[in-house]
């Protein structure tokens, strides 16, 4: 026989050829008849978790406690990467749609929109997940679908760098918008997770970059129950965040990621988090090697993993062997640990038959989709701010004859994009969005003018030779990813993406300036994704729209407010302050003389500011009861009139403060908000429920309670205070109630 096929040499190849089908199917029918129980999906999930890790080795076991977990082929466990962002669009993965950056979003105060644009990136991530699956067999870094976002750290300090991922200053607004975020993102299916979100950083986190490795936050009980950690308790209690990232810092001595008080007692324990916890990158390494928490890499990895720190994202996790023959550490330890991880791979169905997980058949048309960028454009246009607008220069009147656009920011796709992005062919800078949206007749040329931060080397500079000839000048200046951002990225940034120094850069106010003096009717446009401070440049221009990091469709967002087509409705996540001499030292985090809730002087703008091309009226507020008896919840009605002569939208918000507590509490604190829109003329009559909860009070202790006495609700446009008046808000309602 051996002679017969070495005399045929083309017989065995075609054998094989009429073979395979009927060995595959041989194969198939025995998969099917001895399929394990892990891949079935009629099982229930703790069951098919537990039956795999019963089947792995410990060294396959300890293989999968990375970010980059590799395949173990004999079991069918395809390799799969944790790392993935998805801030404000799927991130660092090609194209993708690009909406305004975290801090923009949050600008807009829309909780229905953070929901519609998390359910956009989530569907653009499974589409492009199974598209590299299909291509390519396997994804990688920034390919996966479990994504390290939202960013719910409070923006406490203008200062940080890294503020711009964030939802603000205000720890209920920061819930409530990371909580829509969460919910878009991982969908509403009762078995599978479109995508997994993960809420970082825990906690108390939030600068100075440069110290972030080694930094310890001495917080007080009452400060972080009351601002750092109630984001944080929405999103797990409320939203079922799959996942939260631990911080790189320490909190009162320990570090966040191998923390008894914040994983153990709080997290898992007071919460119930059900989810994986994941390190910050390379963060279990600053245990052990700038925290000098403990003597290595060995000890570390057992602290870490025995809090409930599930997946290193970098290394350390590496030695869980060599601390498990140390008896440092239990093999059950590192079972409970992966049971987490693994539980999270089932649920977005990567163990399951493609066409039992409804979210695999979302197909790769939906990326950069025109719904998508319509829906980009509607986020870009409410995130726009409007902060003054002199003579109502603002919107540009349609017999304007001659614009000039100038400013380095004009043309800049880095002003469009903030960081942590995706990229495509549809961004749409400033200048574009003015070009195409002005009439003919209407006269529109362009001179950069100014850089951000560098004075111009040539002294000849022709955007000051006729400034008054052009009725309008349009400046866009402000910020740049390059001069704030995360630790290593903002390149042009000396403090590792913080700014010490809140103020326009010089070169800035001088162009201004000498664009000022010339006669300029000056719209200032200001990028950037943290506070800046204006000082006398605010006397120089009549109108400024903060635009944040708007997205791919910022530009045609910011021309459809230049001229009119919408009104701006954007308000303000953070208070401008007027100088650093109103701001605590940077790496101070209690919170007395932060934030608008305990800043007792004047600021530049105050926190929920934003003008608009209208004008509101807020009457007829009326509660049914002066008094009420603990724990019973009041209802009340306010009426907003829209007394101006065009469409608007206002954000309506609610504001409680506490007159009689017996121990510190912020002087504000906002409890509600609602989106109106409202055509010219028109009155709605809004309703909402103080509860218990907003009434209640945290202690020293970190406890909440309700305490009997007077508060004072406010209802209006803006945080309290004489300041937003001052500036054109509306005089807000209120009234006192007691609790007895």
């Amino acid at each position: 026989m051996r002679r017969h096929f070495l005399r045929c040499p083309g017989l065995l190849p075609a054998l094989l050829v009429l073979l395979l089908p009927l060995i595959a199917f041989c194969q198939g029918q025995a998969m099917m008849t001895d399929s394990p129980p892990y891949l079935d999906p009629a099982r229930p999930l703790a069951e098919r978790v537990q039956d795999l890790l019963s089947r792995m080795t410990r060294a396959e076991k300890i293989s999968q406690m990375l970010h980059e977990a590799p395949a173990v082929p004999r079991l069918g466990i395809p390799a799969y990467n944790y790392w993935s962002e998805a801030l404000h669009g799927v991130a660092r993965n090609g194209r993708a749609t690009v909406f305004p950056q975290a801090i923009g979003l949050a600008a807009t105060w829309d909780v229905d929109l953070l929901q519609r644009v998390a359910a956009a990136i989530g569907d653009e991530a499974r589409a492009k997940f199974h598209e590299t699956v299909r291509r390519r067999g396997f994804t990688g870094q920034y390919q996966g679908l479990t994504f390290w976002s939202p960013n719910i750290n409070l923006f406490r300090d203008p200062r940080w760098g890294r503020g711009q991922e964030t939802y603000g200053e205000d720890p209920f607004l920061t819930g409530e918008l990371g909580a829509a975020f969460v919910r878009g993102l991982q969908g509403n299916h009762p078995r599978y997770l479109k995508a997994a979100a993960c809420a970082k950083h825990f906690a108390v986190h939030s600068g100075p970059e440069k110290d972030r490795h080694h930094f310890d936050a001495r917080v007080s009980l009452r400060d972080l129950h009351d601002t750092y950690l109630p984001a944080f308790k929405k999103l797990v209690t409320e939203a079922g965040v799959e996942a939260v990232m631990a911080a790189y810092n320490r909190v009162n001595g320990e570090p966040c990621c191998a923390s008894q008080r914040l994983l153990v007692e709080i997290l898992r324990g007071q919460w119930q988090f059900e989810g994986h916890v994941v390190s910050d990158c390379w963060a279990l390494e600053d245990i052990h090697a700038r925290h000098r928490f403990t003597p290595g890499p060995v000890e570390t990895a057992a602290l870490a993993l025995q809090a409930g720190c599930d997946l290193s994202c970098g290394v350390t996790y590496d030695k869980i062997g060599e601390a498990i023959d140390r008896g440092l550490l239990a093999e059950a330890d590192l079972d409970r640990a992966l049971a987490r991880t693994l539980r999270t791979r089932f649920k977005l169905g990567l163990f399951d038959p493609p066409e039992m997980v409804p979210y695999t058949a979302i197909p790769p048309s939906v990326i950069g989709s025109a719904e998508h960028r319509s829906l980009a454009l509607e986020a870009a246009r409410k995130a726009i701010v409007l902060l003054k607008n002199q003579d109502q220069l603002l919107p540009i009147r349609p017999d304007t004859r001659k614009i000039l656009v100038t400013g380095q920011n004009a043309a800049s796709v880095d002003a469009l994009l903030g960081n942590y992005f995706g990229l495509n062919d549809n961004l749409t800078t400033i200048l574009e969005g003015i070009a195409g949206r002005a009439p003919e007749g209407m006269r529109v040329t362009y001179l950069v003018g100014t850089q951000l931060h560098a004075p111009s080397v040539n002294p000849q500079d022709w955007a000051f030779y006729t400034p008054a000839a052009n009725e309008v000048v349009v400046a866009c200046l402000g910020l740049s990813p390059l001069l704030e951002g995360e630790e290593g990225e903002a390149i042009l940034s000396p403090d590792r993406g913080d700014r010490l120094d809140l103020a326009l850069p010089p070169v800035q106010v001088e162009f201004l300036r000498k664009l000022s003096s010339r006669g300029a009717k000056i719209v200032l446009i200001l990028h950037g994704g943290s506070p800046i401070i204006l000082g006398e440049v605010e006397n120089w221009v009549q109108a400024i729209l903060f635009v944040w990091y708007p997205g791919e469709a910022g530009g045609q967002a910011v021309a459809e407010i230049l001229f009119g087509d919408a009104s701006p409705s954007g308000r303000l996540p953070i208070t401008f302050p007027r100088s650093l001499a109103q701001l605590p030292a940077f790496e101070d985090y209690r919170m007395p003389g932060r934030t608008y809730r305990y800043l007792t002087a004047a600021p530049l703008y105050p926190f929920g500011y934003g003008l608009s091309y209208t004008q509101f009226a807020y009457h007829d507020l009326r509660l049914p009861r002066a008094r009420i008896a603990p724990g019973e919840s009041l209802p009340l009605q306010i009426t907003v009139t829209n007394t101006g002569n065009r469409p608007g939208e206002e954000v309506v918000q609610f504001y409680l403060s506490d007159l009689q507590a017996t121990v510190t509490v912020p002087q504000h604190k906002l409890i509600g908000f609602q989106r109106v829109a409202l055509a010219a003329s028109e009155s709605k009559t809004l309703t909402f429920t103080i509860t218990p909860e907003h009434m209640m009070l945290v202690d020293e202790a970190g406890e909440q309670r309700l305490e009997p006495g007077q508060f004072r609700l406010t209802v209006g446009g803006c945080s309290p205070g004489a300041r937003g008046v001052q500036l054109g808000m509306p005089e807000p309602a209120r009234a006192v109630f007691a609790v007895q």
